[in-house]
């Protein structure tokens, strides 16, 4: 037997393995396979109001220089 020969033949047995694996794994990408359920995002409540400002503190106008 020539090498030519053993690797065709090697070669088929790899092909027909990885064809096998491929039909018991199913079909490759989104064929085949149910629909991925979309997702739903609630909308964005706006506030009824603009809120007040934060309440500021003392303003100390001078300092005394001790």
């Amino acid at each position: 037997m020539s090498s030519e020969s053993v690797g065709g033949i090697l070669g088929a047995i790899v092909a027909a393995v990885v064809l096998a694996v491929a039909v018991v794994f199913g079909p490759i990408g989104q064929y085949g396979k149910p629909p991925k359920p979309a997702k739903v995002e609630p909308a964005p409540v706006a506030p009824a109001a603009p809120a007040a400002p934060a309440p500021r503190g003392p303003i100390i106008r001078e300092v005394p220089n001790q």
